[in-house]
């Protein structure tokens, strides 16, 4: 659908109401996104974040949009030098390193990459041109190498995140600087310190405080006025409201149209942190389900609304793409013999009119929730189970429809088919494997759940087919239902039993 057709509303931080999305240049996305510290394997907090974006810039492209992404890596930090010195490594390695790692993980979550990804250490001449600009505004100075920015230089300070100056001021729980004229004033530069990376600077060898990087490259690659800035809501402040008063006072015109920040994961209620050390590695739950399942989980509540983690959630979400997968396959084959018929056909038999309120009901659905701030909660459900529904309900009728009538089935359910995929590729959840290899990818993690191998179920099968031949129904229900307690269904088709995963404990039927 065509962009100017269709009214996306986002909520606005900065407002606090749903706006639509009216951007600057017509047809063209400007959305820079905060990016990671590369000091360690990204929690699924992170992934949180990483993944309401791409859902976003997805959506954007999938309107019609030309997008410019900007994701930034903060390469030179505290917590990055306190870590390479703990392991005796250059800090720039080892964010480096993790910068890499980083990748492999939104790789895994199919996360497309941004137009740019710019790192803290290779801008240095445009964060320290942007200090510049501040201090010759009279809004930042310089004490001993370290320069400042003076919060009262900043008339609008506190709108974005609602803090009022007077109650940003330090001193309760971290010590003042008494350099500083405001205990506010938060740091542009800091001097170099022994055995710390650094580069040279008109006030000394130093490096770039926290939230001067995303002011210098937002404006590097957007301008100082763009239309979209994400991040958690843990940036708010102090992060983002300090950006807004760099770039303010370094750049005339400058500013974001519409601020976006996605809800935190907590664990046992409380925000997943590293500092809290409450964590779950995205490589740690990958390990043993399938990245597509975490990403459905962190879809799974609307992208402000906090989440919660549990491994029943993602015991769902890996069921409830088990089933979208294993419909689309059995589609597929069962499509298989007429693929020639309907290539001769070339469109000319028209679907059934069921069909075409099915597709009707799932586009709009989707697009209505779409619309409506990236309204993901409850994905895949609605009118897309009612289109998976009508797959499993038609599919094995095919054969005995009259030869019209088949086809005209035919039509519809390829039309069907064509429809769900294309909402599974706009929330990230369509891989380029097959059908098939995403759903032997999904049995395999299953396994490593259950900590079970394919020699193992073949023996229980065995075991339970003697059972039932010996008339022990006792024993074949107890072996179905061990394993179904480890995520694991047998199903009987005739003489010949298969398993396929399941959440645990919860399949007591052999359908």
């Amino acid at each position: 659908m065509e962009a100017e057709k269709m009214e996306l509303k986002l909520y606005n931080t900065m407002t606090q109401q749903k706006e639509v999305l009216i951007p600057i240049t017509p047809g063209k996305i400007g959305l820079y996104v905060c990016g990671i510290t590369a000091y360690d394997f990204s929690h699924i907090g992170h992934a949180r974040a990483a993944v309401s974006f791409d859902v976003l810039y997805r959506y954007l492209k999938h309107l019609g949009y030309e997008v410019n992404f900007v994701r930034n890596f903060t390469d030179v930090d505290d917590k990055i030098i306190i870590r390479a010195n703990e392991n005796g490594e250059d800090p720039l390695d080892l964010s480096n390193r993790f910068c890499e790692e980083y990748l492999v993980d939104m790789g895994a979550l199919q996360c497309l990459l941004p137009t740019h990804q710019p790192r803290v250490s290779e801008h240095m001449d445009h964060i320290i041109k942007m200090i510049e600009k501040i201090i010759e505004k009279d809004c930042g100075y310089v004490v001993e190498g370290d320069v400042f920015f003076s919060v009262d230089k900043s008339p609008n300070y506190g709108n974005l995140s609602g803090q009022l100056l007077e109650h940003t001021r330090a001193g309760e729980r971290v010590a003042v600087d008494s350099r500083k004229r405001n205990p506010a004033d938060f740091a542009l530069w800091k001097a170099a310190k022994p055995d710390e990376p650094s580069w040279e600077s008109p006030w000394g060898p130093g490096r770039p405080g926290w939230h001067i990087e995303c002011s210098a490259m937002s404006a590097h690659y957007l301008s100082p006025k763009f239309d979209i800035h994400g991040g958690g809501a843990d940036l708010k402040f102090p992060h983002h409201e300090n950006e807004i008063a760099q770039t303010c006072a370094a750049c005339e015109d400058s500013g974001v149209n519409y601020w976006l920040h996605n809800g935190h994961v907590t664990i046992n209620n409380e925000k997943m942190a590293k500092s809290k050390k409450n964590f779950k590695t995205i490589r740690e739950i990958t390990a043993s389900y399938h990245p597509l399942a975490l990403r459905h989980f962190l879809m799974s509540a609307q992208y402000r609304s906090p989440l919660s983690f549990s491994a029943s959630q993602l015991e769902s979400s890996s069921d409830a793409l088990y089933y979208v997968y294993q419909t689309l396959q059995d589609l597929d084959e069962d499509l298989s013999p007429y693929r020639e018929a309907l290539s001769e056909d070339g469109g000319k038999t028209e679907q059934t009119p069921e069909g075409k309120d099915i597709i009707k009901k799932l586009k709009s659905e989707f697009e209505s929730k779409m619309l409506d701030d990236l309204n993901t909660a409850h994905i895949l459900t609605g009118a897309y189970q009612d289109a998976l529904k009508f797959i499993n309900a038609n599919r094995s009728k095919l054969k005995k429809m009259q030869k019209k009538q088949r086809m005209s089935m035919l039509v519809s359910l390829v039309e069907i088919e064509k429809a769900a995929r294309e909402v599974l590729d706009v929330l990230g959840l369509l891989t380029t494997l097959s059908y098939a290899e995403v759903l032997k990818e999904m049995k395999l993690k299953t396994l490593i759940r259950a900590e079970m191998g394919e020699e193992d179920i073949s023996r229980e099968i065995e075991d339970r087919i003697t059972a039932r031949n010996n008339k022990d129904f006792e024993k074949s229900d107890e072996i179905r239902k061990k394993l179904a307690r480890k995520g694991i269904a047998l199903m009987d088709f005739g003489k010949e039993t298969v398993w396929r995963p399941c959440f645990p404990s919860q399949a007591d039927s052999s359908n």
